[in-house]
């Protein structure tokens, strides 16, 4: 018996290409992303883009209620002032704080892309047509967010009862969203780039606090394996480097969701499906509006027809 468990037991990890499709960022486009005190912020136009920002401004309030945090402005002394100091006036998380938030919230955002892919998924199924890209693209979101709680997972497991706690959210907030999406697609699309603009703010104020040496244990970690491998990270990149890939990516997740949230879910090709613009224009661009969706995919089409034109010139 124990011969066979052995020979049948699954490699602890799996390394290499096999994920779906996610960007992998140069040391430049790593630091392209906008930042300011907001970072940046789409203001509501419609009546469902105030739904969604309000929704998202709720979801902030509570989430910060229950963990007691509260975001303070460094004081004018904040030089003369120690890291101690700092942190029993509120103004600085520390390491474990920030971790717990983190894991938290990844749990929560990896939600949203896998109920929209199935619930397009089954569409398709039901009405026996295509889904114009739109399935591959969320699929990757979801997968990307998961990507990002294992990796900080493997800096601390946490408790039963955080599990607990993270089990009574994913509950609530899949069912919501799931009868969301059936409702208005537009609104949840709107919803989630809103959710990941708070993300992009919530991992650059953890950029600059670490590189502001007010988190100094995590100075000289080095990044997990499994980022190492996923984001194509040199060997002696550290946790500093793991952050400034994940804020990329929350800001791809934000110019994905605001930009599908300007096209008709029912009939608009999904603008994504065959490339993604590079984060010198998704750090500082919110999304496509439908008629640059509309250009950008007539774009993509073009390259692939030139791609295959050039290959059978070669034959």
């Amino acid at each position: 018996m124990e011969d066979a468990e052995k020979t049948t037991a699954v490699p602890p990890a799996v390394h290499g290409d096999w994920v779906l499709f996610h960007p992998v960022y140069t040391p430049e486009e790593l630091r392209a992303v906008e930042e300011s005190y907001r970072v940046l912020h789409r203001q509501p136009q419609t009546f469902s883009d105030k739904i969604a920002a309000n929704l998202v401004k709720l979801c902030r309030w509570g989430f910060d209620f229950a963990s007691g945090y509260k975001h303070k402005p460094l004081p004018p002394n904040s030089t003369s002032m120690s890291l101690e100091e700092l942190r029993r006036g509120g103004y600085v998380l520390t390491e474990q704080a920030w971790l717990m938030r983190i894991l938290f919230l990844e749990t929560i955002a990896g939600v949203p892309g896998m109920v929209a892919a199935m619930l397009r998924h089954l569409t398709s199924l039901r009405s026996m047509r295509r889904d114009s890209g739109w399935i591959h693209t969320l699929l990757e979101d979801a997968e990307n967010e998961r990507m990002h709680l294992m990796t900080f997972m493997a800096l601390k497991k946490p408790s039963i009862w955080f599990r607990a706690m993270v089990l009574g959210a994913q509950g609530v907030f899949s069912n919501l969203f799931f009868f969301s999406y059936l409702i208005s697609p537009k609104t949840c699309h709107r919803f989630v780039g809103y959710l990941e603009e708070e993300a992009v703010l919530t991992y650059t104020r953890c950029i600059q606090d670490m590189e502001a040496g007010h988190l100094p244990e995590w100075t000289d970690v080095p990044a997990p394996e499994i980022a190492k491998d996923y984001w194509r990270l040199p060997d002696g990149a550290k946790l500093l480097d793991v952050l400034y890939a994940v804020r990329s990516d929350e800001s791809t997740h934000r110019f994905i969701n605001h930009s599908l949230a300007n096209l008709n879910p029912k009939t608009d090709v999904n603008p994504f499906a065959l490339r993604e613009p590079d984060m010198h224009v998704k750090g500082k661009k919110l999304g496509f509006e439908r008629s640059e969706a509309e250009e950008y995919v007539a774009e993509s089409h073009k390259l692939l027809h030139q791609a295959k034109a050039d290959e059978s010139q070669l034959k």
